[in-house]
């Protein structure tokens, strides 16, 4: 048998279009071939135990190697094999009118399995590296005769007898001058463990060196020898594959370790996917501790498809806040455009995301409900995580709402119901709304904390980056309540009371308090005013605008707020006009006095806001020594 021919596309050349269009990086070629040899040993597992193939199974393990000197890179598989009528069809008839009808085609295909398997495109990745590809293959098929098929990367090819003996496929890749990097031992096991690690079927890399006991030595201590083992890849049956009783809380945890092998920290805790309708869909999803800078932590769950890895950018099946989360999903019902790389949505993938986020939500009310005090204690790792998902999606905030907690100056944790019955009879201003108080550093707010505390009022701790934006959230859906930060104002401003305070300064005296404070700031980004307040309150307090405020802080966490960044920062200069400081202000006996005594009680309102620095704190004390003496 000798044959020559033509591989049937009506396009000149289809392997530009491969390598443009359909596969996004070159690395890709190994995992298809791979994915192939995988394919071709389940059918005839699959024969066999149905009957059809009556001889022995024999060792499926998958072998890859390469040869450093021949430039030659080849996968061998001991599976089902082809006839040369099968090669011919499956390898040689790519038969479409065009390029573009090729790429529009596949990209609607709705099973990437089959469309690989049945019309060789996985197979054709293979020439992004190599300028000659060979295909050694042997049927299973009683009778058949083995096939020799060879292509140098035109639309020509060659078919001859072939040298296998044994039932299977070789596919030897002769790699090209651009692509010498993939004959390095390193970089194949590297892809192999990317692309391969959690394939059905055994896939070996040469050999690795290991040790075992060799006895003991003459002080009985135990002994070790080095010796050669079979370089497997692949754990063939990862836990996502496996029922969930079957498996126990070490499982779970030594699966966690195997993803990710560097991680510092246990996950918290995980929900076993296992769906088989509407849509197929295994996996596990972990909860780690999220830390503060929660952008680092995406692209942590690993898409796969039938065991092979397909990808970790994984936003159009799973909600954007889930991103958070660690683990492995797994679905035949997710479509794949023909090479496999990218998520095209559709109804399964809405129906797989919104399942999810369902099973995540359940999975915390379950959690909630069944160990409050547990839950409580992992509150501090997950807040951030269940609040960014109640901002994005309105399902999940549905549940969320019964165990979203909330946690205050004095370390008491609330639910959102519960908070709002707490405070709705202390904290009611004149016009009925409730007034939530909060801060988002207890240190740096430790005098307003208590000014607010000596009231009887309850401050809530928002210090996470995503609390600028719940704040917002919670007023939109809660009623008649609004959040305040609490150095946002003065106390009596933050929760204005039916009845006000009458001021002790005459208009004349105000105005004249007015005028020395602006002449001890000397400041523009800074506004006197006075108001009447009690004689316990601080004499003067700095705040700056709560709507300002918090539009930059959400500037800094992103959101749409980035202009508000670049704004400068303008402080509201409060003097209490009934405290008996500014009455000695205005007592004093020279111009100067009255100034010094100004500046000294505004520093005091910079100190304990934290914006007394420099040449400014260095004068403060030597004023403060002076006035002492």
């Amino acid at each position: 048998m000798n044959e020559k021919g033509n591989i049937s596309i009506h396009t000149e050349n289809i392997f530009p279009v491969i390598k443009k269009f359909l596969y996004s990086d070159n690395e890709i070629f190994l995992r298809e071939l791979v994915s192939n040899a995988v394919d071709a040993t389940q059918k005839i597992k699959r024969l066999a135990s149905l009957g059809q193939y009556k001889g022995e199974l024999g060792d499926i393990t998958i072998d890859v190697a390469f040869d450093e000197e021949a430039r030659t890179i080849t996968i061998s598989d001991n599976g089902i094999g082809m006839t040369a009528e099968e090669v011919k069809k499956y390898i040689n008839q790519i038969a479409f009118s065009g390029a573009a009808e090729f790429v529009e085609k596949f990209k609607e295909a709705k099973d990437a399995n089959e469309i690989i398997g049945r019309f060789g495109l996985g197979f054709y990745s293979a020439f992004m590296v190599a300028d000659q590809v060979e295909i050694q293959t042997l049927s299973y098929q009683e009778g058949a005769e083995a096939t020799r098929w060879v292509c140098d990367g035109s639309t020509s090819y060659e078919i001859s007898e072939g040298n296998r003996t044994t039932r299977g496929t070789d596919i030897i890749l002769h790699i090209n001058n651009d692509s010498e990097e993939f004959l390095a031992k390193g970089k194949l096991q590297d892809i192999l463990e990317k692309y391969g690690k959690f394939l059905p079927v055994p896939i070996r890399f040469g050999t690795r060196t290991t040790s075992e006991p060799d006895g003991d030595d003459d002080e009985g201590k135990p002994k070790y020898k080095s010796i050669e083992v079979d370089n497997i890849i692949n754990n063939t049956t990862p836990a996502w594959t496996k029922s969930p009783s079957d498996l126990k809380d070490e499982d779970y945890l030594a699966f966690y370790r195997e993803l990710y092998p560097y991680s510092m920290d246990e996950p918290l805790f995980w929900i076993h996917l296992n769906v088989d309708y509407p849509f197929n869909l295994t996996g596990i999803l972990y909860f780690p501790k999220v830390k503060n800078d929660f952008e680092i932590q995406k692209n942590k769950i690993k898409l796969y498809s039938r065991q092979v890895f397909i990808t970790d950018e994984v936003k159009d099946i799973v909600p954007e806040f889930l991103m958070l989360l660690h683990g492995v999903i797994d679905s035949p019902d997710i479509p794949l455009n023909v090479s496999r790389s990218f998520l095209q949505a559709d109804s399964n993938v809405k129906k797989i995301n919104a399942h999810i986020t369902k099973k995540v939500a359940d999975k915390l009310a379950e959690l909630f409900k069944g160990d409050r005090k547990g839950f409580e204690e992992k509150w501090k790792d997950i807040s951030l995580f269940v609040k960014y998902g109640m901002l994005s999606d309105d399902k999940f905030a549905e549940k969320a709402n019964d165990f979203c907690l909330v946690r205050n100056t004095d370390q008491e944790v609330y639910t959102l119901k519960e908070y709002a019955e707490k405070v709705k009879d202390i904290q009611q201003d004149k016009d009925g709304n409730v007034v939530y108080l909060y801060t988002n550093d207890i240190a740096q707010q430790d005098s307003y904390i208590s000014t607010a505390k000596d009231r009887g009022y309850d401050v809530l701790m928002m210090d996470s980056p995503i609390d600028a934006h719940f704040v917002g959230y919670l007023e939109q859906k809660t009623e008649k309540t609004q959040l305040k930060r609490v150095d946002a104002d003065v106390i009596d401003k933050l929760i204005k009371a039916a009845d006000s305070k009458e001021l002790q300064l005459t208009e004349d005296e105000s105005k004249t308090v007015v005028s020395l404070f602006e002449k001890a700031i000397s400041r523009d980004n800074m506004k006197v005013e006075v108001d009447a307040l009690g004689e316990n309150e601080l004499p003067v307090t700095v705040t700056i605008d709560e709507f300002m405020r918090r539009m930059k802080d959400m500037a800094q966490t992103g959101g749409g707020m980035s202009f508000y960044g670049t704004m400068p920062d303008n402080y509201k200069v409060t003097v209490n006009g009934n405290h008996p400081l500014i009455k000695r202000v205005l007592s004093a006996e020279d111009e100067d006095q009255r100034e010094q005594l100004a500046k000294q009680a505004f520093d005091l309102a910079l100190l304990s806001r934290g914006l007394l620095t420099g040449n400014e704190l260095t004068n403060f004390v030597k004023r403060s020594v002076s006035l002492i003496g």
